[in-house]
């Protein structure tokens, strides 16, 4: 009796089952998930192929590319035939494809009023457990260039680096920045340090001609705009 192979590599396979080819031959377009991410990892285990594991894999997350993004290095690294080298290439593809999403997002992304930029960082930081600020730079046609996280935690005075925010606009060449930052308890009142921090950075970018344009504090599901209620 043939012994069985140690694992299903893809050169073993059949002529038509294997996705390096069908990619050469055919084009990307027609490759399912399954086999774009078997060609990641070139191998699957004693019991099944590189696509028939890539299937379990994605099954275990309904089949959505955004929730295997998401899995940890263990949480690969638990499936048989997943080792470390394996799960990290899973990770590094889909972190080069979340960052190629977000300069597709930046390049078509123009700022037109208060609730564009809700529309911009709602998916970011509106459901987070945790606050966050960050900073949107746009050209002077209002177009988005960059967009930073300045601090994670809270806002307070020893968490905003003036210079930073100002030496990152004149890099990119930015002529005006908005403030972006949530509230996790779902308030949309902005505080003392809101407004304090506002201030901070809207004096300090007067002298280089870079207008602090609103600052948006945002929840799940609303938000409050500095510039709408004629507080910058």
């Amino acid at each position: 009796m043939q012994e069985k192979p140690s694992s299903f590599s893809i050169k073993n396979w059949s002529q038509d089952d294997q996705p390096r080819e069908k990619l050469r031959d055919k084009g990307r377009a027609t490759l399912s998930d399954a086999e774009l991410v078997a060609i990641l990892i070139g191998s699957g285990n004693t019991d099944e192929s590189a696509v028939a594991l890539s299937k379990r894999i994605l099954a275990s997350v309904g089949n959505n590319l955004n929730e295997l993004g998401k899995l940890s290095l263990k949480q690969l690294m638990e499936f048989k035939g997943i080792g470390e080298a394996k799960a990290i290439s899973i990770i590094a593809a889909m972190e080069l494809g979340r960052r190629k999403r977000g300069e597709e997002a930046l390049k078509k992304h123009k700022i037109t009023s208060s609730r564009s930029v809700f529309e911009l960082m709602q998916p970011i930081i509106g459901e987070l457990p945790h606050e966050e600020f960050w900073i949107i730079y746009v050209n002077n046609s209002n177009k988005v260039i960059r967009k930073n996280q300045l601090s994670k935690g809270g806002i307070t005075g020893t968490l905003v680096d003036v210079r930073i925010v100002l030496k990152i606009a004149l890099e990119v060449g930015a002529t005006g920045i908005i403030l972006v930052h949530n509230h996790p308890s779902g308030t949309l009142n902005p505080s003392e340090a809101d407004k304090q921090l506002t201030k901070k950075l809207k004096t300090a970018g007067e002298s280089l001609d870079i207008k602090v344009l609103d600052h948006l504090i945002i929840t799940e599901k609303a938000y409050f705009s500095f510039a709408d209620e004629n507080l910058l």
